[in-house]
């Protein structure tokens, strides 16, 4: 064979190589991918390694373009303002310390406890992928994929110091002052928790309805069944009362169905009710029109409050209307409650605000006690607590706003906590409690204040 015979012979196969080369190249990435896609598809599903590889990354993720967009996630509000002081406080403030529970920066979240001047006394880290990485009485669509997995909402402190709290609409948990989980009750508890005095918890409780229910045929799954739930401190379920039953044996059913949009149709559908808070008559407030036994009740979707009689069932007062997507109503003696009015749908749309409402049942009356004004605004339009505290003033959580204040008898003031994780950037906050001083002893604290705390203006 000449040279240009065997030129010829290498040109025409070598183009014919190169494409089996490449086909076989294609063949092998394309193996690779099904298999890196069927491989992850198990990850996510069984939370296999590298599963928390993937959540940190996706965090990071969010964190480095959240540093360029202000389109955070929705429990990070961007501000303008320089860094303020996390803890401002007066001679005046109550004693006793606060139990802060935040969004922390990265995604994550704590439960802390500082004394009245904002020293740290104790703190637990909360992770929802190490207290439940084996959620399975959760659907497969609501099991946490990433960074925060669900925000804690609703907590109390037990005497003994352990830490009960929900992770909202996924469970119930109790950890000990270690950070270690004594328990957890699978049920997809949210937004409040109660220390009664008698030592159990009341707790709100929800699960998703996928079959057609007969007593009620125009609810139309999937919607969320409410109920209220009474919990032992050892995680056991006491008590529990279905809400739409409650309603329907006292003839409030119409009130099941205010959510319908079609003119010839009651039907409904999803979030009905959106309970957000239940809480028992306290043992050692003097009766009045309340009594022992009684139930208060808030239902934020259908602007409802209401009081029921554990033992009979009865409902012994009602309200729709008088609030706008209310939560956290509280006691105040046997004739009294107040609630926090968000106040979010009102006409003042361009400068709302929220405000604490006193409701006198006997008398039939109102008084807002404190509300927000455009000088020293108040406003979250969802979520928010209250708590009186044993001297008189009002202990108030402005939840989406990342802050919380004291404010005395005349509206002024006392004691201020913000949230603020670095100049640009406030963490929501879902709950401050103010607990008498001694808790501190049980994280080796004092809870004193110094007397050179400074003033707020």
């Amino acid at each position: 064979m000449n040279s240009e015979s065997a030129q010829k012979t290498t040109d025409q196969g070598g183009p014919s190589k190169n494409a089996s080369d490449r086909m076989a190249f294609f063949f092998f990435m394309m193996s690779i991918a099904c298999f890196a896609f069927g491989y992850g598809m198990i990850v996510v599903k069984f939370k296999i390694y590298p599963f928390k590889l993937l959540v940190m990354a996706e965090s990071g993720y969010y964190q480095i373009i959240g540093a360029f967009d202000e389109n955070l996630p929705w429990y990070y509000i961007p501000v303008e303002n320089q860094r303020v002081q996390p803890v401002r406080t007066t001679p005046h403030a109550a004693a006793g310390i606060n139990v802060i529970t935040k969004v922390d920066a990265e995604n994550g979240q704590s439960v802390r406890v500082l004394d009245i001047d904002g020293r740290q006394i104790h703190e637990w880290k909360v992770d929802w992928f190490n207290i439940w990485p084996d959620a399975g009485h959760l659907p497969d669509r609501l099991v946490p994929q990433s960074a925060p997995g669900s925000l804690i909402h609703g907590n109390v402190i037990l005497p003994n110091g352990d830490l009960v709290f929900s992770f909202e609409q996924l469970g119930l948990v109790r950890l000990n002052r270690a950070g270690d989980v004594v328990w957890r009750l699978p049920y997809q508890t949210h937004h409040s928790v109660h220390l009664h005095d008698d030592g159990n918890l009341w707790v709100c409780g929800q699960f998703e309805q996928t079959q057609p229910d007969p007593q009620f045929p125009h609810r139309i799954p999937p919607f969320d069944e409410v109920t209220l739930l009474e919990v032992s401190p050892d995680g056991e379920i006491l008590s529990e009362w279905s809400v739409a039953e409650l309603l329907k044996k006292n003839g409030r059913a119409g009130l099941l169905y205010l959510g319908s949009l079609e003119n010839r149709s009651t039907s409904v559908q999803g979030d009905l009710l959106h309970l957000n808070n239940v809480e028992p008559f306290s043992l050692t407030m003097e009766e009045g029109f309340f009594t022992r036994g009684d139930v208060l009740v808030s239902l934020r979707n259908i602007n409802t409050v209401f009081v029921f009689n554990r033992h009979t069932e009865q409902i012994k007062y009602i309200s729709t209307g008088m609030f706008v997507r209310q939560h956290d109503p509280d006691f105040i003696d046997g004739d009294s409650f107040s609630v926090f009015d968000n106040n979010n749908v009102a006409p003042e749309e361009k400068n709302p605000q929220s405000k604490i409402v006193i409701v006198r049942v006997p008398e039939n009356t109102t008084e807002v006690f404190f509300e927000g004004t455009p000088e020293k605004p108040f406003y979250t339009d969802i979520m928010g607590k209250h708590q009186w505290l044993p001297n008189g003033h009002l202990l108030i959580t402005e939840a989406t706003k990342g802050r919380a204040f004291e404010i005395d008898r005349d509206g002024e003031i006392v004691w201020e906590y913000v949230n603020q994780l670095d100049e640009k950037t406030i963490g929501i906050i879902s709950d401050v409690t103010r607990l008498p001083v001694d808790y501190a002893q049980l994280y080796g604290g004092s809870g004193t204040k110094t007397p050179e705390s400074p003033p707020i203006h």
